[in-house]
């Protein structure tokens, strides 16, 4: 989105600030991308993700005086177009949910690990607390994954109602993958449809307009996320056995699994294709400096979804308003970038 147009937005959308308003390109032109291209990201299609790649964006272009596309990818190509240097910077690598590619990138040297993004990030299969607590809960002793075998019914498919519905994630997700073996391995793939729907958009509303409408769903989730943003108190994680790698490895690497156990807790990393790392050292040095909390995370999906805002806006709202990223650059870029706000 042009200056202009961004301005535009902001002030339509009802959160116009002269603090978050692009004033021009002079500060942005005093410096000299290391890099005589475009630097490529991965466009991963979720709000953090995408945040994240807009905080990185406006920094390359008015710190560093670079240009800076970013490209729609699902998770499992963005790793691999990683590897073949496609793809320059990929901001949310969940390693879990894609440890196999990753490990290979880094094994190859194709992949450099950039770091930590966030810390946490909680993720696994939810129902609505409405269904399992209070008097007149439907499902009361429903509190492991393993207890979805008794309420098919609960949870009937409108298309297959002799078989539950499970909200997997999107086609091309790696969460989509392990869910899918986590449903073998658990023995409820006979019993749930496998359902995922055809947009990260379309996943997060059907859920919310389910649980507004206390209406039973049995899904998978994750944090940092709108939807926690919105409903985090009203839903509850189902119990699965306790996280161990050996399992893990087995359930990642098997397209017919017997055994399963709860996604780690566990930080979430940036990536970066290692020759545009080693071509570009201080872009990567501030990739590497750069980390955010779960919190910080879900405020910018929250500060989108209230004022209708795109990433890009909420990347520009964050570096006006905050001040820690600062210590992610030199003292003359990050003055250019905040010259530029």
């Amino acid at each position: 989105m042009s200056r202009t147009l961004l301005a535009a937005a902001l002030i339509a959308g009802g959160v116009a600030s002269s603090s978050l308003v692009l004033t021009g390109p002079a500060q942005a032109e005093e410096a000299v991308c290391p890099l005589e291209r475009t630097i490529v990201q991965a466009g991963l299609g979720w709000e953090s993700a995408d945040f994240h790649a807009e905080v990185v964006s406006l920094v390359l272009e008015h710190g560093f005086g670079c240009t800076v596309d970013k490209v729609p990818v699902e998770t499992l190509p963005a790793l691999q177009g990683l590897a073949r240097g496609d793809l320059d910077i990929m901001m949310e690598v969940w390693v879990a949910n894609a440890e196999e590619p990753w490990l290979a990138g880094l094994e190859a040297g194709t992949v450099t690990d950039l770091g930590v993004n966030f810390p946490d990030a909680p993720q696994g299969w939810f129902v609505p607390r409405y269904l399992v607590e209070g008097p007149d809960a439907p499902a009361p002793d429903l509190r492991t994954v393993a207890d979805l075998a008794r309420y098919t019914e609960l949870f009937a498919d409108p298309e297959e109602p002799t078989r539950g519905r499970f909200y997997n994630c999107v086609t091309g997700w790696g969460c989509e993958q392990t869910n899918t073996r986590k449903l073998t391995a658990y023995g409820l793939d006979e019993l749930y449809t496998n359902f995922r729907p055809g947009s990260g958009g379309a996943f997060s509303a059907e859920i919310l307009s389910r649980v507004a409408r206390q209406r039973p769903i049995v899904f998978y989730y994750w944090a940092p996320s709108g939807v926690f943003g919105k409903i985090g108190d009203d839903i509850v994680m189902l119990e699965e056995p306790e996280y161990d790698a050996e399992i893990w490895a087995e359930l990642q690497s098997s397209d017919n699994p017997t055994r399963a156990v709860a996604y780690p807790n566990a930080p979430v990393h940036i990536g970066g294709n290692t020759e545009f790392v080693e071509a570009a050292p201080a872009i990567a040095d501030f990739l590497r400096a750069y980390e955010t909390t779960t919190a910080e995370t879900s405020a910018a999906i929250a500060y989108m979804e209230d004022n209708d805002a795109e990433a890009r806006d909420a990347a520009a709202h964050f570096l006006s308003t905050t001040t820690a990223w600062e210590g992610w650059l030199p003292a003359e870029v990050a003055a250019r970038v905040r010259a530029a706000l």
